[in-house]
């Protein structure tokens, strides 16, 4: 997968430096990456399609990486911004991180400094919040989904409380693996993500 993403960023990084139309960057794991399924059936192409029928200009870069922390996030956000200037970031991290149990105050944090180096950058950011299941146990869950909160009030930034609403817990929209969307669920997500990505646009 990390072979198709720089593949991927190769690919476009002589378009970004040809002058293009301003970059939407959506900087996400494996929920936003594709996983699973064919990278032309993703949300991400799904939402370039609906910017073009909706008379946006801007092209979708997806820089998302399967596997990918809100650490691992943080530690590459400047080279992203670098290499594609991005008008508008969709930020969809941590669900790796809370599967794993780390601490929710390490994710505050990481994702605090990702989205204040994209505004610092004159980029605009939206924050798709993740749930994760309930057997990590209450405290823990609570403390974990809290984080987007705080961050988007922190930072004022604009989000979303569950970017997998009415696919998380639908197997007809799972993978067998039932944490990773299928293809039909991929209108879904972006339907969700869709509010925040216009009304951030239309804001510029």
């Amino acid at each position: 997968m990390r072979k198709l993403f720089t593949l991927v960023v190769l690919l476009l990084i002589a378009d970004v430096q040809a002058g293009e139309p301003p970059t939407v960057l959506i900087f996400g794991d494996s929920l936003s990456a594709g996983f699973g399924i064919d990278v032309d059936q993703s949300w991400a192409t799904l939402l370039q399609e609906r910017l073009a029928e909706q008379g946006y200009e801007h092209r979708v870069v997806n820089a998302s990486i399967s596997g990918e922390t809100t650490e691992g996030g943080a530690a590459r956000i400047n080279n992203a911004l670098g290499t594609f200037k991005p008008e508008l970031i969709i930020l969809e991290l941590g669900g790796n991180d809370g599967l794993r149990g780390f601490p929710p105050a390490r994710i505050k944090e990481n994702l605090e400094t990702i989205v204040a180096e994209a505004k610092a950058s004159g980029a605009d950011v939206v924050l798709l919040g993740i749930r994760i299941p309930t057997n990590y146990g209450t405290r823990y869950t609570q403390a974990f989904e809290a984080v987007y909160a705080e961050v988007a009030e922190s930072l004022s930034v604009k989000w979303i409380e569950f970017f997998m609403q009415g696919v998380a817990l639908n197997d007809e929209l799972l993978q067998e693996d039932r944490i990773h969307p299928n293809v039909a669920a991929q209108p879904i997500l972006l339907d969700n993500a869709w509010p925040i990505i216009r009304a951030t646009l239309d804001a510029e």
